[in-house]
């Protein structure tokens, strides 16, 4: 990979190999061994939008590493306003080895890896969350779970991050059931993108049919970052798709429930569930930091 912007950018074969050596820097750090493949290479983190699980990853991420990241806010740098995306990036390629932005807009990422000399990293855009679904997917794999044939529901908006899930989904084997309102379905040129990669998927409308048989259920907010002016119309639209009680005896006894986090308790998700024992939400989340690390390692071209 040159960057990675999106699921798309990487390669069937890679997703192993990637998993591989996020659990390999996964024991490294478990039994405390100190490890320094990127001694000397430091990160630019741009966040348009703030970040607990985004920000603390990439950071500590690049301290085991041996390496260090800079941070900087939306406020500090003022990209596409103060200075252009194209200068931002062409800037940047001169000091640091590595660009990783959380954005607003998806397009963004593309001027910026268009225009930068060093790796770009999708942190988040609108259109997709790469990052997080290599963590989920090795959450699963880590397990001991078969991807390839494994039935995995997504239940509510069909947004940034089911685009990923749905993508890497494609990838591994695995069957996504999407359960969203009508106008809320995923991005009808991602669907495109699966089936052009073999993707097995469903898309309907009815949150029980998804969760029916699935042994893994996902969820994520209704209202996310810059859609607070819709609070109220989407709380409403999103209602029969909570992930409660009620929903999850709908799914095998033994289903397995994730979600990206942040979670808004009582909306999307119960406090009975995300804190259930069939709750894997925060090895999720552990594992970003891992699996971070593997895919800017990748990325430099630097081996353990």
């Amino acid at each position: 990979m040159n960057h990675f912007l999106s699921i798309r950018d990487l390669k069937r074969e890679e997703v192993g190999r990637l998993f591989r050596l996020t659990a390999e820097l996964k024991a490294k750090v478990k039994s405390r061994e100190r490890i320094s493949p990127l001694g000397g290479r430091t990160m630019a983190l741009i966040f348009e939008k703030p970040s607990l699980r985004t920000r603390v990853t990439f950071e500590v991420g690049m301290v085991q590493l041996g390496g260090a990241a800079v941070y900087l806010s939306a406020q500090e740098i003022g990209m596409g306003k103060r200075e252009t995306v194209p200068d931002v990036a062409r800037n940047l390629s001169r000091w640091v080895d590595g660009i990783t932005a959380r954005v607003f807009a998806h397009q963004t990422l593309v001027e910026l890896a268009r225009h930068a000399t060093v790796p770009v990293i999708n942190a988040l855009s609108d259109h997709e969350h790469p990052c997080q679904a290599m963590a989920d997917f090795f959450t699963l794999w880590e397990r001991g779970v078969e991807l390839s044939g494994l039935e995995m529901a997504w239940v509510g908006d069909g947004n940034n991050m089911c685009h990923s899930l749905l993508l890497l989904a494609a990838l591994t084997g695995v069957r996504m059931r999407v359960a969203c309102p009508p106008d809320f379905s995923p991005d009808p040129a991602v669907l495109q993108a699966c089936r052009d990669l073999g993707g097995q998927f469903s898309v309907t409308t009815e949150a029980n049919e998804a969760v029916q048989g699935a042994q893994v259920i996902y969820t994520d907010v209704w209202i996310s970052m810059g859609q607070e002016a819709e609070r109220e119309s989407r709380l409403e639209t999103f209602q029969r798709y909570q992930l409660n009680e009620t929903l999850l005896r709908f799914a095998p006894t033994q289903a397995l429930v994730m979600h990206c986090l942040p979670a808004h308790r009582g909306e999307e998700i119960t406090d009975a569930v995300i804190d259930g024992p069939q709750s894997i939400v925060l090895d999720q989340a552990e594992n970003r930091l891992h699996v971070q690390k593997a895919i800017v390692m990748d990325l430099l071209g630097v081996s353990l």
